[in-house]
């Protein structure tokens, strides 16, 4: 399987799925080049609503179209979507509306476009909702289950996809289940969780890690909100260190979570890896050396809370 953007798998699982399921409908603002749900539109024309840079009317429709018992993925980039949260706050997850919302193009790896455009501070506002799940998939396959499962489950879900190509990572008869999450590589040193474009890169700084002596086990989160607090406090019990890399502000994250779950239930020593400040444009490759979410920076980072 090649690398592939989670954004063009969502595209494709949405065509799939509504050939059987003419309850999903795509609502956009704009930006259905972009989000990937252009072919849905031209596949099922009178289930595609494009409304113009109106994001708050696009999330106020959604939910109206939820109430009359559509499937509605609503759809934009991630700061423009997540940066219409009132309208979210009270449309979507106090009705408990059986909306899906789709932020794409998320974090510093869109690259070029700048602060502007990039969706760095989503998961801590969805993650404030109380009935709103978070789910960020690591590749094409979890991608594609994703979306199955967000038609099945009832009530609202935030979707947060890539517009850079991820490379596989799950193994092909993996089955993704909300607030579940999956270990990659077993280790004995450090848990290492990453979520959506930083998986792989966590699992080649266990590669590097390797070399060092130093044994990582590396856990795809791809189910933000619930976490799998489970697993999580399995591997930290038995590793004793904690790390979170992801592409998204410190506060408030996966890294948030993973504290705050930590911090209630076995208090062991965490570090959150993430992006500091604002992000910036750049090549994605070079904003994730500079945010240390490379595999050489998540390596270094570990080597150094581990004091080795």
């Amino acid at each position: 399987m090649a690398a592939k953007a989670s954004r063009a798998a969502f595209g494709e699982a949405l065509i799939e799925l509504g050939a059987t399921d003419d309850r999903i409908v795509t609502v956009d603002a704009d930006l259905s080049k972009s989000t990937m749900t252009a072919k849905f539109a031209k596949a099922y024309p009178d289930r595609a609503f494009n409304l113009g840079i109106a994001e708050s009317n696009m999330v106020g429709i959604g939910a109206g179209l939820a109430l009359a018992g559509k499937i509605p993925f609503v759809c934009s980039f991630a700061c423009f979507v997540v940066g219409r949260f009132e309208t979210i706050r009270i449309s979507v997850a106090y009705t408990n509306a059986n909306v899906k919302i789709v932020g794409t193009h998320a974090g510093i790896a869109i690259g070029e476009d700048g602060y502007s455009q990039m969706g760095l501070e989503d998961i801590a506002c969805i993650r404030a909702l109380p009935n709103v799940p978070v789910i960020q998939p690591a590749d094409e396959l979890e991608t594609k289950q994703v979306i199955a499962c967000a038609v099945q489950h009832q009530g609202p879900l935030y979707l947060r996809l890539t517009r850079q190509n991820l490379e596989p990572v799950c193994p092909p008869d993996y089955q993704f289940r909300l607030g579940r999450w999956l270990v990659l590589r077993p280790g004995q040193d450090v848990t290492l969780i990453g979520t959506g474009g930083t998986v792989f890169n966590c699992l080649e700084a266990a590669t590097l890690l390797e070399a060092q002596g130093i044994s990582a086990e590396v856990v795809n989160a791809a189910s933000i909100k619930p976490l799998d607090e489970e697993l999580l406090l399995r591997s930290a019990g038995k590793t004793g260190h904690v790390v979170t890399a992801e592409d998204h502000a410190i506060a408030g994250g996966l890294g948030g979570a993973v504290a705050e779950a930590l911090g209630e239930a076995l208090p062991t020593p965490l570090r959150r890896l993430g992006v500091q400040g604002f992000g910036e444009s750049g090549d994605a490759k070079g904003l994730y050396a500079k945010h240390g979410l490379d595999p050489a920076g998540i390596a270094g980072a570990i080597r150094k809370f581990l004091n080795r």
